[in-house]
C-alpha cells in the first residue's frame, strides 16, 4: 500500500472490466475510491464489496458522465462524503464500429456524448476540484495511431480525449496538478471482445510482438503508476500500454 492515504480517487465506468481492475488496484494501492457507474449498480456494489473485503475503501456512485448535472452531483457527493478529491481515472466509454459511409447519427452522436463529451465534463469538474498535487488519467486507446477500418468515429473520440490531456496539462500550470492518458491495445474485456469472430480476436491477439491481448490487470498496472509517488514527474503524455503494437 502507498504512503499516500487518505487519498480520493474517482474512478469513471468502474463497475466492469478495465474500471473495475483499476478501482481494485487504486484501493489496494490506498486510495479511497469512488467506483462511478452508469447503470449496472449491482456490479458497482459487488466491486465495493470485493474492495472492502481485501481491506480497502470504497463506495458507489450513479452518474451518466455525459449529462453535466449528474458529474456535478458525483463531485460534489465525494467531496462531501471525503472533503476532497485527489485522482481523476476517465475510464467509461463505449465502442461501436462501422465503417464511416456506415455510420449513422446514432453511432456516432452516442460515442461522442460518452467518450468525448463524458470526459470534457469531469475534466472541467476536477479541474476545478482536485486538491493540489491531484492527478488526472483519462483512458484513450492505441486505435488513435493504428487507425483500423470500422474505428472511425471511436477512434476520433479518443483522439479528442488526447488532445484535452495536452491542453489541460497546461491549464493546471501551478497547482502541481499532472494530466495524462493510458491507451491500451486490444485488452481481454466485454468491450474489445463482443461481436468480434473468434477468427478476428485470434488474429488481434498476435498483433503485437508478445503476441498476446492485454489483460484488465495490466493496464490497471499502468494506470496505477501515475497516481503513486514515482509518477509525479509524468505529465501531459500518452501512455501507450499495448504490448507494443503500434
Amino acid at each position: 500500500m502507498n504512503a499516500d492515504t487518505n487519498k480520493v480517487a474517482i474512478v469513471t465506468g468502474a463497475s466492469q472490466g478495465i474500471g473495475a481492475a483499476i478501482a481494485e488496484r487504486l484501493a489496494a494501492d490506498g486510495f479511497t475510491v469512488v467506483a462511478n457507474y452508469a447503470s449496472s449498480a449491482a456490479e458497482a456494489e459487488a466491486l465495493v464489496t470485493k474492495i472492502e473485503a481485501a481491506g480497502g475503501r470504497a463506495i458507489p456512485e450513479q452518474a451518466d458522465i455525459s449529462d453535466p448535472a449528474a458529474v456535478a452531483r458525483m463531485f460534489y457527493a465525494a467531496q462531501a462524503a471525503f472533503g476532497g478529491m485527489d485522482v481523476l481515472v476517465n475510464n467509461a466509454g463505449i465502442m461501436k464500429l462501422a465503417s464511416l459511409a456506415e455510420s449513422d447519427d446514432a453511432l456516432f452522436d452516442s460515442q461522442v456524448a460518452i467518450n468525448l463529451k463524458g470526459v470534457f465534463n469531469t475534466l472541467r469538474e476536477a479541474a476545478k476540484r482536485l486538491r493540489e498535487g491531484g492527478r488526472i488519467i483519462s483512458l484513450s486507446s492505441s486505435v488513435v495511431g493504428l487507425t483500423p477500418a470500422t474505428y472511425g468515429g471511436y477512434a476520433a473520440t479518443e483522439a479528442g480525449v488526447e488532445a484535452m490531456t495536452h491542453v489541460q496539462t497546461k491549464e493546471l500550470r501551478g497547482r502541481n496538478i499532472t494530466v495524462n492518458a493510458v491507451a491500451p491495445g486490444p485488452t481481454a474485456t466485454a468491450l474489445f471482445l463482443n461481436g468480434k469472430p473468434q477468427a478476428v480476436i485470434d488474429n488481434l491477439a498476435k498483433a503485437d510482438p508478445l503476441e498476446r491481448l492485454g489483460q484488465p490487470e495490466v493496464i490497471a498496472g499502468a494506470v496505477s503508476f501515475l497516481p503513486g509517488p514515482n509518477g509525479a514527474w509524468i505529465n501531459g503524455q500518452v501512455l501507450r500500454a499495448n504490448g507494443g503494437i503500434i
